[in-house]
């Protein structure tokens, strides 16, 4: 995240994503009732008073509008900002009308809050230090592999595919099989190297992890070199990515990657809750109450929660966040786009690790 200009007391910072975990940083960051500036375009109708109108035509232009709602759509690397046109020339539109601003990796964009929480600025000016590229993870064993990204905000699939190998009792074939498969897994691995050029992580059951390797050492020298980690796993295929993350396997690899820190504090709320321990609490009422004694030392909050509260919740939640930095407690916003997301989110959106028991 590159940040051009910056006067949170104003409430007013302009940067440029660089990344796609930029843009899903500023997914969490920009919320309804925001001002976004951006450049787009709009269509303009042409009048001349003694002929028919012509066809319209798109104009480029600096517009800004009150957000409504935001998308970030994955799919085509864009943050979608809809909502209200509060400031655009007077001959391309008119205020209250809608617009949609679609940003992509390097266009300028300027966000105006009434007010910056501290767990935003945090999370914008750590963006705007951290230039980890994603992390590689090919999960393979004689019946799958997959590979993926692992991003800032979660675990991005690219390819998943099963292998099919003749019966043991036919070893020649067996092995044919296998070399087959590892060359696609090889030319897959490749292209999504390309893309990157990303450090490379492999997991897998037994010898299989080893035997590819071995393979990708002859096949595609130039890949196996950018090989940081072979590690196992007692799962293979995305289930195997998400052992890694869980059990810490992949942490030396991805020790700048946010995925690996949310990961590892929900499993530590999941290992108390399982003790029974009372240094742990989910759910908005237990986490209030937690709040009231100034308990927490670590609060976690889905992603999902805080952008689908309606506004009377999400302003109760926003108390207790701000009340828990005043005390020196630590806020972390975790992604719903990886499995520590999805147990937050079955916990009720909210939870807190505490530095003493409240009941």
């Amino acid at each position: 995240m590159k940040i051009l200009e910056k006067n949170y007391k104003k409430g007013v910072v302009k940067l440029i994503p660089e990344t796609l975990d930029d843009l899903w940083h500023l997914y969490n960051i920009i919320y309804e009732n925001d001002i976004a500036y951006a450049r787009t375009t709009r269509e303009i109708k042409i009048d001349n008073e003694y002929s028919r109108p012509q066809k319209g035509k798109r104009v480029s232009v600096v517009m800004g509008i009150k957000i409504k709602n935001v998308l970030w759509d994955k799919s085509l690397n864009r943050l979608r900002l809809h909502g209200t046109i509060v400031d655009a020339p007077e001959d391309v539109a008119g205020t209250g009308t809608f617009q949609t601003l679609n940003i992509t990796l390097g266009d300028s964009l300027t966000i105006v809050k009434k007010e910056w929480a501290k767990h935003h600025v945090d999370r914008l000016e750590k963006a705007s230090r951290t230039e980890t590229p994603p992390i590689i993870v090919l999960s393979i064993d004689d019946e799958e592999y997959c590979i993926a990204l692992i991003r800032q905000y979660g675990v991005d699939v690219k390819i998943e595919k099963n292998i099919k190998l003749s019966g043991k009792l036919e070893a020649e074939k067996r092995t044919t099989d296998l070399h087959k498969a590892f060359q696609n897994a090889t030319t897959a691995l490749k292209d999504v190297w390309q893309s990157t050029r990303s450090p490379i992580v492999i997991l897998g059951l037994g010898f299989i992890k080893n035997q590819f390797f071995n393979h990708l050492s002859n096949e595609a020298p130039e890949i196996a070199k950018h090989v940081i980690e072979i590690k196992s796993v007692n799962s293979s295929g995305v289930a195997g990515i998400h052992e890694a993350l869980r059990s810490g396997v992949l942490s030396k690899a991805i020790k700048h990657v946010r995925i690996a820190e949310e990961a590892e504090l929900m499993e530590e709320v999941l290992k108390r809750l399982g003790m029974n321990r009372r240094d742990v609490s989910y759910g908005f009422a237990d986490v209030e109450n937690a709040d009231m004694y100034g308990a927490i030392e670590t609060l976690l909050v889905s992603d999902l929660t805080l952008r689908s509260l309606p506004d009377e919740k999400r302003l109760a939640l926003e108390k207790i966040m701000n009340e828990v930095e005043a005390k020196n407690g630590k806020i972390v916003v975790i992604s719903s786009e990886h499995e520590a997301g999805e147990k937050l989110q079955a916990l009720g959106g909210i939870a807190a690790l505490l530095r003493f028991p409240t009941t």
